[in-house]
């Protein structure tokens, strides 16, 4: 069997969409299964990807699609994607994340036309007419416009949300696909949207539970320069600033916390642009920057007594799984798919939605309690195995692969 991901890069580095997708084409990999990657931006040095270049034409396209509020319509070259020779040789295509300016939706009839097609989004983008979170916005069941969250990623200079939705519908009504899901969550959504149409899947991603395993608390606090003896708080963001990231929640909750936990409490961060948003507080910090190496990644959540995902809006979290591999309990809010993954006092503590105070409470609860969190240790672990693992993520789209080439 060759499969081929279509997605923006072939890089577990480059933030969450990178990750999931690199991460299921490495485990196919592993599996035996020949997989290769397209993608705009190629980093490995392998031949396990190729490039889609960009086209003269997409720099004419991009200002004039702008002006009109029709982002991700410059991306011309995916329309020649069929000649690709990754593509003539592939027996199937998994797409990934196609709203990053380099693939143009409207390409998708022909590509579905020729190769079965299964897709995983990464975000709601796919659902809606622009935006790839929505907030408390439920225009995209009925076909978007007017939009409240303009500015929301990717922003729009001017409202174009009605016809990005209609033509995502009439590209949608001409193609041929299987959608995939992570959470019981997106699959209600996407049963709700245009994407309806299709058969719908739900398969959860998966991590390596071989490198995401618990580790020696005191030597990885060791390696990070943490003191034994203190509480350690983790917190991480590509971009702490961004508003469906939580930190001004975050935020609030630890100006809540007592200062007699604070005195004892570390904050361990991680990501770009993160530090800076927590300097004002008065409590210890140590800031890691980004990291791509999932090997160092568990040492840092195995030298956390609690990880803390302050959220407004999530499909899945790769985190929550990546921390709980580690024996590392999440504190978050019962918002989306979190819950199914936050289990409230089994392996964490799921917040009224929106509640710093109560996000604050679980905080200081679980800090307080050590035999709860030992507890929690051994269910947030034995979660991972048996329910997230990679090598049942793999499987599962073996499966899903196969049935779709026989049918």
């Amino acid at each position: 069997m060759k499969v081929l991901h279509i997605n923006y890069t072939d890089h577990e580095g480059a933030g969450g969409a990178g990750v999931s997708a690199y991460r299921l084409h490495r485990g196919l990999r592993k599996a035996g299964i020949d997989s290769k990657i397209l993608c705009r931006l190629k980093t490995l040095k392998t031949d396990d990807s190729e490039q889609i270049r960009k086209r003269v034409l997409e720099y004419l396209i991009r200002p004039v699609a702008e002006r009109l509020g029709l982002n991700e319509l410059e991306g011309v070259a995916s329309f020649s994607v069929h000649r690709n020779r990754l593509f003539k040789e592939a027996d199937l295509v998994n797409v990934h994340c196609i709203h990053s300016g380099y693939f143009n939706y409207l390409a998708l009839p022909k590509i579905t036309r020729l190769k079965p097609t299964v897709w995983t989004p990464h975000d709601v983008w796919p659902l809606t007419g622009n935006c790839s979170l929505w907030l408390d916005c439920m225009r995209w069941k009925t076909g978007c416009g007017r939009c409240p969250y303009p500015e929301n990623y990717p922003p729009m200079r001017r409202d174009g949300s009605a016809i990005g939705w209609r033509l995502k519908n009439w590209a949608y009504s001409r193609s041929r696909l299987r959608v995939v899901v992570q959470s019981k969550w997106f699959l209600e959504m996407t049963r709700q949207s245009m994407l309806g149409r299709f058969p719908i899947h739900q398969i959860p991603w998966g991590v390596d539970t071989e490198v995401f395993e618990p580790l020696n608390q005191e030597y990885c606090r060791s390696v990070l320069g943490i003191p034994h003896d203190k509480k350690v708080l983790m917190f991480g963001a590509v971009n702490s600033k961004l508003s469906n990231k939580g930190g001004d929640l975050l935020m609030k909750a630890l100006e809540i916390l007592p200062a007699s936990l604070k005195k004892d409490l570390v904050l361990l961060t991680m990501g770009h642009r993160t530090e800076q948003a927590f300097e004002r507080l008065q409590i210890s910090m140590v800031h890691t920057g980004y990291i791509s190496n999932d090997r160092f990644k568990a040492i840092v959540y195995a030298a956390a007594d609690l990880y803390v995902l302050p959220t407004r809006f999530e499909t899945f979290s790769n985190v929550c799984i990546e921390s709980m591999g580690c024996g590392t309990p999440v504190v978050s809010f019962d918002i989306g798919p979190v819950p199914e993954l936050v289990r409230h006092g089994q392996t964490g503590y799921a917040a009224k939605f929106g509640s710093a105070e109560d996000l604050a409470r679980g905080i200081e609860e679980l800090l307080r309690d050590e035999s709860a969190l030992q507890a929690m240790r051994k269910r947030c672990r034995d979660m991972v195995v048996n329910e997230y693992s990679e090598k049942l993520q793999t499987a599962r789209y073996v499966e899903l692969y196969k049935k779709v080439l026989s049918s």
